[in-house]
């Protein structure tokens, strides 16, 4: 689980959208406009409380804090939600100015303060971004704790502006400053995250069987579909043949297991980078990148529910499979013109009887065994039949 929290990349665009769809978007542009305004507010009385101890060098800084203060509250108010890239490089800006802040004021208390920002920004971080970004920004802020608890204990920064600290002291205020931040950013900020990332994944999880549910598949899908480099994809539609009369004839429970068991062998047949989403009752979705015909690739799934092994009666499925040319661009459109594709070539082969596969705009199925009546063992001695439907 870990692991996968760790290779998680965080869909940010979804996630924006995710909060502007609730009408969150607004509120939390204006509440980062205003941490702004408070880092600006911070910067002149950190320049009121050293007065002239700070020097030229401190006072450009104190100026260059200002700026990069009221920069950030102005885009934040005024301009739209910035993209993955703009954030991130507004991070780094943020650590590399405060951090500089921290190291040239001559106030440990100012000091201090710097660093506690870099502990809020690690707030915006572990929601917004993914466990690697955190984890630099983590072992930025306590680098920085490290080198300010360093100026402490050499007297650079002295409890007073005209006094040096007891060097015992200062060493053992310098650690325990540096536990504090480990224990803040380290730890808190990592907790914070995972818990967010696995609420996350499970709101996008098909409790059941452990797939992506609908929503989960409409946000990992446009950063696995970045990941294709011009290679051909394809949407795959798979429904359970006569599933109602499973239900019926055998119960819901075991409807439950067959679901279950399904999820299993499709996660077998498909490829390891392939998204697999339980879209509804008994319809599942499949989506990879073709490494063969894609008349082979349904065929493949298909058999891998038709042999499960273990149950009382054949399970079979029907399959449409539609796919995106190497030369295609990927969107949204496509995307649900693929699904609509997929799902229709589906529906296609369920007329033919089931246990087929077609590949979208193509007449016939690729695959399609006989019909044949579906025996249910029930002991030795006794037996029944599903009609075909």
């Amino acid at each position: 689980m870990f692991r996968t929290w760790w290779r998680d990349r965080v869909d940010y665009r979804h996630l924006v959208e995710t909060f502007e769809s609730h009408g969150a978007l607004g509120r939390f542009k204006f509440m980062l406009g205003t941490g702004g305004l408070v880092m600006l507010l911070i910067a002149v009385l950190a320049s009121i409380a050293q007065g002239d101890v700070a020097g030229p060098v401190g006072e450009v800084q104190g100026i260059v804090e200002a700026l990069v203060a009221g920069v950030w509250t102005l885009r934040w108010w005024f301009l739209p939600w910035p993209r993955e890239r703009e954030s991130l490089v507004w991070i780094v800006l943020f650590d590399i100015d405060t951090t500089a802040n921290d190291l040239l004021v001559h106030d440990r208390i100012i000091g201090v303060l710097g660093v506690v920002l870099l502990a809020a920004m690690g707030g915006y971080v572990a929601v917004f971004h993914g466990p690697r970004i955190l984890a630099l920004h983590v072992g930025w802020t306590v680098l920085t704790s490290v080198l300010l608890a360093a100026l402490m204990v050499s007297g650079a920064l002295p409890a007073e502006q005209a006094t040096v600290g007891d060097t015992g002291a200062d060493l053992a205020l310098g650690l325990a400053f540096i536990l504090v931040m480990v224990v803040v950013v380290g730890v808190i900020l990592p907790f914070v995250q995972f818990s967010h990332w696995l609420l996350r994944r499970d709101a996008l999880s098909d409790p059941l069987t452990g797939l992506l549910n609908r929503r989960g598949l409409d946000s990992y899908l446009p950063s696995h579909m970045r990941r294709a480099q011009h290679r051909a994809a394809y949407v795959t539609t798979l429904d359970l043949d006569r599933f109602k009369v499973v239900n019926d004839t055998f119960g819901h429970p075991f409807g439950d297991e067959v679901l279950v068991r399904t999820a299993q062998r499709l996660r077998a047949a498909a490829d390891p980078d392939a998204l697999i989403a339980r879209t509804g009752g008994e319809e599942f979705v499949v989506v990879g990148f073709l490494r063969e015909d894609a008349a082979a690739v349904g065929d493949g799934l298909r058999g891998a529910v038709e042999t499960m092994p273990d149950l009382p009666v054949l399970i079979t499925a029907s399959v449409g499979v539609a796919v995106l040319e190497a030369a295609e661009s990927y969107s949204d459109v496509t995307y649900r013109h693929l699904l609509r594709s997929s799902d229709s070539a589906m529906y296609r082969a369920k007329r033919r009887g089931g246990n087929a596969v077609v590949v979208a705009e193509q007449d016939e199925p690729v695959h399609r065994r006989p019909k044949r009546r579906h025996v249910i063992r029930r002991g030795k001695n006794a037996a029944a039949t599903l009609p075909d439907v």
